[in-house]
This record gives C-alpha cells, sequence and structure tokens, in this order.
C-alpha cells in the first residue's frame, strides 16, 4: 500500500521541545547575485525563506517576542521572518544555509536570558577618567585668551 506524502509528517527539530512544521515555511527562488559566473543569468539559485512568525503554532510565544526584538529588520510588518540565502551556487546548498540561519535565529531567542549582574568600575578606571578629564580641562584651560 502507497504511502502519501502527506501522511508522513515532516518536522524540522529546532531545538529539544520546539519543532518546526515543512508546511510553516516557505520558499521563493530568485536570481542569485552571487558566485556562478553566467550560469547564475539564466537560473534561480538564491533562495528566499519565508516565516510567518506570529502565526506559527509551533513556537512559544515568549519565543516570537524575543525574536521581534532581536531581529527586528528581518521581520515584515506582517510579522514574516523573511531570510535570503545567495552565496552558493547551488539552490539546494542556499536552501540548507537559508534554513541553518532560521534554525540558528529560533534557537538564540529560545535560550535562556543570563540575568545582569551589577558591577561597578574599578579604582583605577576611576582614577585614570578623572586624570584624562583634568588635562582635557587644562588644555582647554591653556588656550583662552590672556586679559
Amino acid at each position: 500500500m502507497p504511502v502519501s506524502v502527506k501522511a508522513i509528517d515532516c518536522m524540522i527539530k529546532v531545538t529539544d521541545r520546539i519543532h518546526l512544521d515543512d508546511d510553516e515555511i516557505r520558499w521563493r527562488f530568485i536570481r542569485s547575485p552571487g558566485p556562478g559566473g553566467q550560469h547564475v543569468n539564466t537560473s534561480s539559485t538564491g533562495v528566499q525563506l519565508v516565516f510567518d512568525l506570529d502565526n506559527s503554532p509551533s513556537l512559544p510565544r515568549h519565543v516570537r517576542a524575543r525574536m521581534h526584538r532581536l531581529f527586528p529588520g528581518s521581520i515584515s510588518s506582517s510579522g514574516e521572518l523573511r531570510i535570503d540565502s545567495h552565496e552558493h551556487r547551488s539552490q539546494l546548498k542556499n536552501r540548507k544555509a537559508a534554513l541553518d540561519r532560521l534554525i540558528a535565529c529560533i534557537r538564540r531567542a529560545s535560550a535562556p536570558v543570563k540575568p545582569r549582574k551589577k558591577t561597578s568600575p574599578p579604582e583605577a578606571a576611576k582614577e585614570k577618567r578623572l586624570r584624562q578629564k583634568k588635562q582635557h580641562a587644562e588644555k582647554k584651560r591653556l588656550r583662552q585668551k590672556i586679559d
């Protein structure tokens, strides 16, 4: 009995808890400005990955919010994350590179935020800053007109 392609769920493992469904990713193939010589003028080896971030059921709400903060330039006003790849001559390699970048973005957004430890500048740094400030003030004072 033949198995339909839709019967097998194609999931992309991002982390232990986050898995993306293949249907959540849209691909566009574009003429690549990258390497390939005359070949790039005739074939669409460049890849544009489009991931609907705001409507993805696979991502937790806090990961979505963090991705909006981390990658504002890559996310459109409609909430779609776009990743372009055209560094390879092959469409397949560009697809893999774009998918790897998406996975890296999601992993970075899902990593726990390290709490910041409050520190104060060392005494030597304070003294150096004050010394430079006095030297600068003295230089400016010497440039003034003499009465």
